[in-house]
This record gives structure tokens, sequence and C-alpha cells, in this order.
């Protein structure tokens, strides 16, 4: 379907379902304290796609959170198109829009994966292959490509083929990590981080015989993984200031490092952004023990990647 067939001024679906997995995962929002101590002085923007929603903080013009399900027994191949636009739903200058990614080596990076909400019948994954080109599904990334971003764009295809036994579904958060320290390029500060936590669900048996034909009951558990995409140059302190000053003044992007991908504790994403993560947190696929561990270094915890067969789910 062409694009430009698209009504861009309706959004008929109700974006993220948090009962996708047959257990309750809400999409996360900002804990209390969070909301109380960083409300940005316009309200995050709900906004709601075909298969899955972003919460847009419109002073930053970037995603605090987005959800998608996942259907994988249901997936569709659809030409990729590349028409990014901007969300009419709302203004302009809260959007993260083309002038940021002009003449330069930064990627529009995807934020939901572009194939990962695209399901179900033609028409339906059509639209959602042209909803995920919304910019407000995008934040400034390196333009490089290395192992370990590989690794990142492949996480949800390595869940799924974990949860094949269980209806072959998955949900899948995902944002940039939103700091006060993120330098400006354009009047848009650049992430130096991004977070994603993968949630699935599986079967275990009770023991508990049902009286009708003696077979034992299942209960249904959710579990979860956590990973972050460091794009931080490995500058001194001295040096990265003298990089961006340069970079600034010759209107480039500022320094960013090669991609680095690691397993972390959900806690720990709970902790950098200020989401409620509750349900994911208990959810969590590192072992207590492991996530408990050095609690004054939270770096300590976390796993780099550098192969798929390193992640524990």
């Amino acid at each position: 379907m062409d694009d430009a067939a698209f009504d861009t001024d309706g959004y008929d679906t109700d974006g993220y379902d948090s009962d996708f997995l047959g257990v309750a995962v809400p999409f996360p929002s900002l804990a209390a304290a969070a909301a109380t101590a960083a409300a940005p002085a316009v309200a995050n923007r709900e906004l709601a796609y075909t298969h899955f929603s972003v919460s847009l903080n419109p002073s930053r013009g970037l995603a605090t959170a987005t959800g998608v399900n996942i259907d994988g027994a249901q997936l569709v191949n659809v030409g990729r198109g590349n028409d990014w636009h901007l969300d009419p739903r709302i203004p302009e200058h809260e959007q993260t829009g083309e002038a940021v990614y002009a003449r330069n080596d930064l990627d529009r990076g995807h934020l939901v994966r572009r194939r990962d909400p695209v399901w179900g019948d033609g028409a339906t994954a059509a639209r959602a292959n042209y909803d995920t080109f919304a910019f407000t599904n995008a934040a400034p990334q390196a333009a490089g490509f290395n192992q370990s971003k590989e690794l990142w764009l492949g996480l949800e295809d390595h869940v799924l083929e974990y949860a094949r036994a269980n209806r072959n579904r998955i949900s899948v958060f995902t944002a940039p990590v939103l700091g006060d320290d993120d330098p400006l390029y354009r009047g848009v500060g650049i992430p130096q981080l991004f977070w994603k936590i993968a949630a699935w669900t599986t079967a275990s048996d009770t023991g508990q015989a049902d009286d009708a034909d003696e077979a034992t009951d299942a209960r249904i558990e959710l579990r979860a993984a956590g990973f972050l995409l460091d794009q931080r140059p490995q500058l001194s302190d001295i040096d990265l200031d003298e990089a961006r000053a340069l970079a600034l003044a010759n209107d480039a992007p500022p320094p960013l490092g090669p991609f680095r991908t690691f397993q972390v504790p959900i806690a720990d994403i709970a902790e950098v952004t200020g989401l409620d993560l509750g349900a994911l947190i208990g959810a969590d696929a590192l072992t207590p023990v492991e996530a408990a561990t050095d609690a004054a270094r939270p770096e300590a915890r976390w796993v780099e990647l550098l192969e798929p067969a390193a992640i524990r789910l």
C-alpha cells in the first residue's frame, strides 16, 4: 500500500495492549517521585499507533517509553518504505524532526523496530509499518554499525525464538535514557544511553490434578530481560569537552562512541529512567543474587554482550 494512501489525521487504534501476553503488563510510566521531581512543563504525550504506543516528553521532543506487542506467528513481510513524518496530533515543535538529522551522520534510530508491529491482515500490517516511521518513534543515534549494535537490533528475534513455546508472543519496551547531561545539538539533547526490556510468559506445571481428566493445571508466569545500549564516547573528561566544543562550533553532532550492548537488572533501568517498572522487575530473568551485587556501582552488575549466546533468559 502506498504510504500516501493513509489518513494521517486518523489513528483508529488502541496502541499497546497491556493484556496481550495473558497477564497484565502495564505500559511504563514515570514513578511518583520522579514525576514530581522532573515533571515537564507539558505532560507527556501518550500516542497510540498500530500495535504500539509512545510516551513522548514534549520538552525533549523524544520518547520516555515505547511499548509494542509482537505476535511472531502473524508477522507479515512489508516493503520497508522510508516515509519519515511528523505526527499531526501534536505540535511540530514538540517533535524531533528532520532538521536534527539533515546534513550529518546521525541515524534516525527506530525505537519500536520497523517490523515488530507489522502483523495481522495486510492493511493492518501496512499501517503498522507506516506508523513506525513517525519521528516520535525515533531518536538520534550514531551512524556507525558494529557487532554490538547488530546484537541490540536482534534482541527481539532472540527472545521470540525463546518464547515460541507460548503462543510466540512478546512485548517490548524501549526508549532513550533522557539524561540532564545529554549534549545539545541543534536544540536537542542527544541521548547517550538507550534501554530495552523484552517480556514474555512461560507456563509452569502447578502439579494440581483436574478432577475431570486428571490433567495438570498450568500457571502462566511473566518473564522479562533488560538491556542497555551505550553510545557514550570513550574519552577522558577533558578530551570530551574539547571534542564537544569543536563539534558545536562546526554544527556537527557531539562525539559518540562505538555501540556497546549490556544485559542489566531491570531495577537499574528503573533507576536511570525514573520509570515505574514494578511488574517487570519482579519478572527479571537475572537471578536475585546477580542483580543485588555491588549496589554502589550499578555498572558492575551489567553484563556486556558480545554474542546472543551470552543473553540470560
